[in-house]
């Protein structure tokens, strides 16, 4: 397929099932809910060394609020509830009762729960205090500021991983260009999280390793500079940039909104900004049962 000069792969992107959970981090003002935030979604960008992936989903203005300040909404995914739920806590437990003027809370009304302020209450060592407001358990910690305010669980649901789009592009330069310009049309599109550096990365990988040990290693077949080396190359002497970014979403629907965001915001710029193609990773369907087709996605943003 072909827009605006700019070849779209026929390929799709696989996805595979994950565990989730949205968080409402509120502060005194919103610099201190972004710093709780930044500091909860930290070394977040990957399941496969990280125990989760996570990321700021978006600000909350104090009208929407559940205590009427300002937030910041994250989400988290793992692989495994339990995955999840350990990291939900140790996250909360380090980096938001320890910020400043912050309090936490649940952002999904339905989901089977897990533990959020559960057993964080036991830092106030026996000075804690449980609050119930329209059926919904919260717990008051007594920390140097004041107090910690926490909604004692936090409901977890399915979601999806791994939604990912690939930019060939002819430089550095012209890669970077493109990938900010698709991250911030993604970025607009809720439920959804972009967990790596800025959204983006390089070090884009393979399942398996000829290494022992190794689950992952390098995706060889879009390094430019195994491009004359690599049997399976799919890179040709056009191609000196290559980067991904990968999606997560609370439902397969909202992944696929997003890289539709994406790749509509990609062909909007068109071959002369120095994209040469869109592709996608996939594992030939083995790896997960969710495939985002790269041409359908470009029609549906075409006729939009």
């Amino acid at each position: 397929m072909l827009i605006n000069g700019l070849t779209i792969d026929d390929t799709f992107a696989e996805a595979f099932p994950m565990k989730a959970t949205r968080l409402l981090v509120t502060a005194h003002n919103l610099t201190w809910a972004r710093h709780a935030a930044a500091a909860l979604t930290g070394f977040a960008t990957s399941v496969i060394a990280c125990g989760c992936e996570a990321g700021i989903e978006r600000e909350i203005a104090p009208a929407d609020s559940p205590d009427g300040r300002p937030g910041v909404a994250v989400l988290l995914f793992s692989m495994s509830g339990k995955e999840l739920a350990k990291q939900v806590e140790r996250r909360v437990g380090q980096c938001v009762l320890t910020c400043p003027t912050t309090a936490v809370y649940a952002g999904l009304a339905e989901g089977e729960a897990i533990p959020l302020g559960k057993n964080l209450r036991f830092f106030g060592d026996g000075w804690q205090i449980a609050k119930m407001i329209d059926g919904v358990r919260y717990w008051r910690v007594p920390v140097m500021d004041g107090e910690f305010v926490c909604q004692e669980t936090t409901a977890m649901v399915k979601a999806v991983g791994g939604g990912n789009l690939l930019m060939l592009a002819r430089d550095t330069d012209s890669a970077l260009a493109a990938a900010e310009a698709a991250v911030a049309a993604m970025r607009r599109v809720p439920n959804i999280i972009m967990p790596f550096p800025g959204g983006v990365v390089r070090s884009g990988s393979k399942v398996g390793a000829r290494y022992a040990g190794m689950h992952a290693s390098t995706n060889d077949a879009f390094c430019p500079s195994l491009a004359g080396l690599v049997a399976g190359s799919q890179l040709g002497p056009a191609v000196r940039c290559v980067l991904e970014i990968v999606i997560d979403g609370l439902t397969e629907a909202d992944v696929a909104a997003a890289m539709r965001a994406g790749i509509a915001a990609l062909a909007g710029r068109g071959a002369a900004a120095g994209l040469v193609r869109i592709s996608a990773g996939n594992y030939g369907g083995k790896l997960g049962p969710f495939h985002f087709h790269l041409h359908r996605l470009a029609s549906q943003g075409e006729r939009a």
